[in-house]
């Protein structure tokens, strides 16, 4: 194992010496709302960019408002100049995970960079999640009204199919399971029709089979939801994976992704107790498919500090303490062990017990309560197995939302809120 104090961006080489030929890498975050992960992230992925030449960031949000976002980093036709404007569309709570300065700051950055490339060069920015059905849809209709009137036919049957349970798409969920009647075949048949010319028609038809693919996953989320268990995070995660490879497909055989999410959703799922649960995510699944030499895992930890977060789900965001983590924990021991910052790179043979051993990490999603640090917030952890470097911060500060009106969200995720 190598450990290396962080100060500046370029304390990250032994990390990016790590990384570099990896055909992913995804980046962590033990909480949605802390300043110093989305500050080191964000230099992490400026020189994965700048330097080995990776093709665009995936991040644990929607397609059609992230797709704003590419459009206006990559200098697209309709693309806001400012990255900010398009981030200040994100209106599905929680906004504060994309929705805020930190964000904008490197979105600003990404722009800058790709101006500097030609049109073919330029990074992209992503999203993965499911989430997005209604507005999805909608991006469906507006692309088919313009390029394919002949396909609208198959679109307006999959929204006549969700019409009748409005916006609320938890009760589509809730009445599949009474009655024989389901979105599945309009679903299926709007797929195909967006599969078809995806991949011979340029950046526009492949945002709309995106799109339609987010339809099909979102039927099967809310499905599996209702029913509780870990279907329905099986179903996301997969669906989120599924996404990424489309994305390296469309870049191209030599493309390179970095990918932004919770480590709930980057760490290997195997080395925690979700396998145990029936549970997988997409860093196990890249490793899976991919393999391990071609994917990198880098989690975060922090000791205490503040972090912007809801009290309940829905309800608006507020900065909380986040109190010193708990004896016996992964954050406990690194407090006690290493420097106010530094990367751990994991690997050789000279690791040492608390990296193979089976110890809590902390897990704080968009929902939080801190009097749960005594019994929850935690997930048993085999940290050198569940990353390849895990980023330190022993004391974190609340990021900066932008103020932006936050619309009520789906039914809360499973676990809660990562």
């Amino acid at each position: 194992m190598l450990v290396q104090r962080l100060g500046a961006p370029s304390d990250f080489d032994p990390l990016l010496e790590r990384v570099r030929d990896a055909r992913v890498v995804m980046i962590g975050e033990s909480t949605h709302g802390s300043y110093d992960y989305y500050r080191l992230r964000e230099q992490l992925t400026r020189r994965l960019i700048a330097e080995c030449g990776f093709s665009f960031v995936a991040v644990e949000g929607d397609w059609p408002d992230c797709d704003r976002v590419h459009r206006s980093v990559t200098a697209a036709p309709g693309g806001a100049p400012d990255p900010q404007t398009a981030l200040e569309h994100f209106e599905r709570w929680p906004t504060w995970m994309w929705a805020n300065a930190e964000v904008a700051r490197f979105c600003r950055w990404l722009r800058a960079w790709n101006l500097e490339q030609p049109e073919g060069g330029r990074a992209g920015f992503h999203g993965l999640d499911v989430y997005s059905l209604w507005e999805s849809m909608q991006a469906i209709f507006d692309y088919l009204g313009e390029e394919d009137p002949t396909s609208l036919e198959a679109a307006q049957d999959a929204y006549r199919c969700f019409e009748p349970y409005g916006k609320r798409v938890e009760e589509y969920g809730a009445a599949s399971r009474f009655v024989s009647a389901r979105c599945e075949e309009e679903v299926v048949r709007l797929l195909a029709r967006t599969r078809e010319q995806a991949m011979s028609d340029g950046p526009d038809r492949f945002s709309a089979w995106q799109n339609a693919e987010v339809v099909a996953g979102a039927e099967r989320y809310y499905r599996a939801m209702v029913a509780g268990g870990p279907d329905s995070w099986n179903i996301r995660d997969t669906h989120m994976q599924d996404t990424l490879d489309r994305l390296l497909q469309r870049y191209g055989p030599d493309a390179r992704g970095i990918v932004w999410a919770h480590n709930t959703h980057v760490g290997d799922a195997r080395a925690t107790d979700m396998a145990a649960d029936g549970m997988v995510n997409i860093g196990q699944l890249a490793r899976e498919r991919h393999g391990d030499d071609a994917v990198a895992l880098i989690g975060f930890g922090t000791y205490r500090g503040t972090v912007i977060a809801a009290p309940r789900w829905g309800s608006p965001s507020e900065a909380m303490v986040v109190p010193p983590a708990r004896e016996g924990s992964v954050e406990r021991r690194l407090h006690e062990l290493m420097p106010e910052r530094a990367v751990l790179v994991f690997g050789g043979d000279d690791q040492p017990d608390w990296v193979t051993e089976t110890a809590d990490h902390r897990a704080i999603g968009v929902v939080y309560d801190p009097s749960f640090e005594s019994w929850g917030n935690y997930v048993p952890t085999r940290l050198g197995e569940r990353y390849d470097a895990l980023i330190w911060c022993d004391e974190t500060t609340a990021l900066h939302p932008l103020a932006v009106p936050a619309v009520p969200g789906e039914m809360e995720t499973y676990p809660a809120g990562v």
